[in-house]
């Protein structure tokens, strides 16, 4: 009896520093996820505005007249 209550107390303290280290590694992941949407966002930004200025000269250059 002794030894399954210390095999099971093993197993809780197993338990438990799994559960820390899927904690932990979940933060990380969704600090990474925040990061990773940030600059997706900031690069969708850049490429809305180029298309702005390209779509801007385009409007510029006279067309052939044929």
């Amino acid at each position: 009896m002794e030894a399954e209550l210390k095999a099971l107390e093993e197993k809780i303290t197993q338990f438990v520093q799994m559960n820390q280290r899927l904690r932990s590694e979940n933060l990380q992941l969704r600090q990474q996820l925040a990061n990773v949407q940030n600059e997706n966002q900031h690069l969708v930004e850049k490429i809305t505005g180029a298309k702005g200025r390209l779509e801007a000269l385009l409007e510029k250059i006279p067309e052939d007249e044929a």
